[in-house]
């Protein structure tokens, strides 16, 4: 197994009021939808906001931070994550209607629950959070979205916490969103968002959630252990389109497949290693450029470091030919 120095001693000793849990060479397979990856060299689990802030003013600020949640879009590579990774819990879960068609929620909420509480409230429009993986900061990091409506269209603040420990309040214009994408510094941790719908009737809303549900049932891989969508659509493109075009349906690479249910899915079926699903996700990329000319780009974040010695990025990509590389 890898293993990181183990600074979490140290930090305790400066760190006398802090209210969360730090953990040393963490494995992140445990907690992550592919369940592959190595460890984090600290994971911490602030206890609230102020927790957050008082952490990241007190570490060295030549530390790396990342953040993630539920880990639905998310590869750590197999070498781990040096610095720390940021895991929002409990005391980011809150949820609160504001009014007939507002609601603010913590960014460790799971969309679906969002979905859920904003029909329960009859809050219309953010029924199609019922059909994204993932919690509430990951969908403001990338402006998540389906069936015709974004995270963008429904957003109206935001509070974020950087680096350095400040924090800062954001409109849905400050988030320069465009397609799966904001422009909001990487550095900043999203720590509540407050939306804006329009008053519904519960039964309605209710009715469109079981829609995109069994859309998802019936169409997507949801019972396996993948990262969700892997490709961003190209202009003018379906990237699921492409990549079975391109040959890639049911394509294998070491315990790493295409998902033959839907082929913009990455899968782990048989033990695979990170590698293993970002080579097979390089090769994927190779070959519809191969056969279409169209650049895929990954929507899925890739984090941490491979095992020493190991390539990483389009350096892993094996171009098969046609119907190679199946098993």
């Amino acid at each position: 197994m890898v293993a990181f120095a183990d600074p979490t001693s140290d930090w305790l000793q400066n760190l006398p009021d802090l209210r969360g849990r730090l953990s040393a060479n963490a494995m992140l397979s445990d907690i992550t939808w592919f369940r592959v990856g190595g460890p984090a060299q600290v994971l911490f689990t602030p206890a609230d906001e102020a927790d957050l802030v008082y952490f990241l003013k007190s570490i060295p600020a030549d530390v790396p931070v990342f953040t993630m949640g539920l880990g639905s879009n998310l590869l750590v590579r197999d070498g781990g994550v040096r610095g720390v990774v940021i895991r929002l819990g409990r005391g980011f879960g809150t949820i609160e209607v504001l009014g007939p068609d507002r609601l603010r929620v913590g960014t460790a909420v799971p969309d679906v629950k969002v979905a859920r509480a904003a029909g329960e409230a009859g809050i219309a429009g953010l029924h199609f959070y019922r059909g994204i993986p993932g919690s509430i900061g990951g969908a403001l990091r990338m402006n998540a979205g389906a069936h015709g409506v974004e995270t963008k269209d429904v957003l109206e603040y935001v509070r974020a916490v950087d680096r350095a420990g400040n924090v800062h309040e954001l409109s849905v214009a400050d988030m320069g969103y465009t397609y799966r994408h904001c422009s909001v510094p990487a550095d900043y941790i999203f720590t509540q968002a407050t939306f804006r719908g329009q008053p519904g009737e519960p039964s309605e809303i209710l009715k469109q959630m079981e829609e995109v549900a069994d859309y998802r049932e019936q169409n997507q891989p949801i019972r396996e252990r993948t990262g969700g969508s892997t490709f961003k659509n190209p202009n003018g493109h379906s990237a699921w389109k492409l990549v079975d075009q391109a040959g890639c349906r049911g394509l294998r690479v070491g315990g790493a497949k295409v998902s033959e249910m839907h082929c913009n899915f990455l899968i782990n079926d048989a033990e695979a290693t990170a590698e293993d699903v970002e080579r097979l996700g390089e090769t994927v990329r190779a070959r519809v450029k191969a056969t279409s000319g169209v650049t895929l780009n990954w929507e899925i974040i890739r984090l941490g470091e491979p095992v020493e010695g190991r390539p990483t990025g389009e350096a892993l990509a094996e171009l098969f030919n046609t119907g190679a590389g199946k098993q």
